[in-house]
């Protein structure tokens, strides 16, 4: 698959530049990519043009800048005057939508024009992936650098395409948090879903129990040291997804999962006795305790600091493996948290066992059943959604990158089953609940759960290669989903993770492209 496209590889000579990546052969697919004239290319005399005053803007152009300098070795000034050069024009009046973007590329320039600056950074990715794979390297490269000329139109099926990272079982750092975003970024993800609690640890500073960091965040699974983030580093990690247009969803898992709280405040036991902190992988043990008045203080506190650390919508509050709560007392139990998210102004997301008991008006539940969830459960999910509870869809047999790719994958579980490559890209989430409304499912997630992760390689050798495909799902049109088509364009990707340091798993289904 080194050969490219238009099969013109094998009559070139040595000397002769390759063609560049044809419009459409990127990840997530555009919704349509016009291909004609002669392309663009990048020269020392570009120029990177903001063509107004707006400061969003402008960060767009610094940040395509600080992509393209090091590869190339040009200035690449960002200006505000106008002229050729890769311009980067905010029009109030595109029809793009919030995320849209156009791309045009001819021999003066190529052009994209958006909404909004969402749209300007999307296009961004694009460029990028119309460049040969050696402009994401850190060091001077050869180039061409040229861009295919045409059009790009593009805007996203879906308004929410997450990714979920869980900090509980392992910790990782803001530095490696930050790696996480920017692939995300990449390949046009939108939502950062934190995991922040869990029986393992507990990840997030809050100043009215302090011993939930300091106590409850300092082990992991297998005895490792953990770790916790402070208010500084959360508010870093926010500020740094927002500036690539990725807004961040902390969990408190609730009222489950919760053995770290109940290790670091004793009076939160119904029994008034703190259990031992845990390192283990079972789940369904802890429970906080429902009838006491304390442990709505605790909620309380809680969510008021999160979601005061927090300027995006949503804050989730888990739900989920809740088998040490009685069915009332969860049904107590959620009812009053999902009040005081409300209180504070954010919108509730809960795992999908938050419809068995009663979703407050707007609330989003999660959905990561799998084929072997039980009819009724299922039911119950979309007889939410037809209630108007909207669905961010993650099934567990098909989105959970931490799902072994097969019997011989050395790091992840396999409980849901093996998740190959096609498997975890080839189904619709339209149509993946029965009885679920279309206009239910507000987006896709690709949840990532470390009881076997310790570090960037690991996370990286299990969600890529599936990462870009839930992100195609969440951002193509249906009518482009086409695994025979898909798996070409992402073994074009394998260069391009290798120059970006990612270490992903070379999927036999994928024919990669020679490096």
């Amino acid at each position: 698959m080194g050969a490219a496209p238009d099969g013109n590889a094998a009559g070139r000579g040595p000397s002769a530049a390759p063609s560049p990546r044809p419009l459409g052969q990127i990840l997530p697919a555009p919704a349509e990519a016009r291909p004609g004239g002669a392309p663009y290319s990048i020269t020392a005399n570009t120029r990177i043009r903001v063509e107004d005053d707006s400061r969003e803007a402008r960060e767009v152009g610094d940040y395509l800048a600080g992509v393209l300098r090091p590869s190339t070795g040009y200035a690449l000034p960002v200006t505000g005057r106008g002229g050729d050069g890769i311009r980067l024009r905010l029009d109030p009046d595109s029809g793009s939508g919030a995320e849209g973007y156009t791309l045009k590329s001819s021999p003066g320039a190529v052009t994209i024009t958006a909404r909004g600056p969402a749209g300007l950074f999307h296009g961004v990715q694009t460029l990028r992936q119309l460049l040969p794979a050696d402009v994401e390297k850190n060091s001077r490269q050869e180039g061409p650098w040229k861009v295919a000329g045409g059009t790009v139109e593009d805007s996203p099926r879906y308004a929410y395409r997450s990714a979920m990272l869980d900090v509980s079982r392992h910790f990782f750092s803001v530095a490696e948090v930050k790696r996480y975003i920017d692939q995300l970024a990449l390949y046009k993800m939108n939502k950062l879903h934190l995991h922040l609690s869990d029986d393992q640890g507990w990840r997030i500073a809050i100043d009215s129990w302090p011993r939930l960091a300091t106590y409850g965040g300092q082990t992991e699974v297998g005895g490792g040291a953990g770790g916790y983030y402070t208010k500084s580093d959360y508010k870093e990690i926010v500020r740094y997804a927002s500036s690539r247009y990725l807004e961040v969803v902390p969990e408190i898992d609730m009222p489950g999962h919760t053995n770290a709280a109940l290790a670091s405040y004793a009076e939160l036991n119904c029994d008034g006795v703190a259990p031992p902190l845990y390192t283990g992988t079972a789940v369904g043990f802890s429970s906080l305790c429902a009838p006491k008045a304390v442990t709505y203080d605790f909620v309380d506190d809680v969510v008021r600091e999160l979601a005061a650390l927090t300027p995006g919508k949503y804050l989730h509050i888990g739900g989920d493996e809740a088998h040490s709560t009685s069915h009332a007392d969860y049904v107590t139990f959620m009812d009053k948290a999902q009040a005081i998210v409300g209180k504070y102004g954010k919108t509730v997301i809960g795992w999908h066992q938050l419809t068995g008991a009663t979703p407050v008006k707007g609330a989003v539940a999660q959905y990561w059943g799998y084929d072997r969830t039980g009819a009724a459960e299922r039911k119950q999910v979309a007889d939410a959604a037809v209630n108007g509870t909207k669905l961010v869809l993650s099934p567990a047999d098909r989105s959970y990158l931490d799902m072994k790719y097969d019997k011989d994958t050395k790091l992840g579980l396999a409980w849901a089953g093996y998740v190959s490559v096609q498997r975890s890209y080839d189904w619709n989430p339209a149509a993946y609940l029965d009885g679920a409304p279309e206009g239910s499912i507000l987006g896709v997630e690709a949840p990532l759960w470390s009881e076997t992760l310790t570090n960037s390689d690991e996370i990286e050798q299990m969600a890529f290669p599936r990462l870009p495909g839930v992100a195609e799902l969440g951002w193509s049109p249906a009518a482009t989903h086409d695994w025979d088509a898909y798996k070409v364009r992402l073994g074009e990707q394998g260069p391009r993770f290798s120059a970006l340091g990612i270490n992903y798993y070379r999927a036999p289904q994928v024919p990669w492209a020679a490096e």
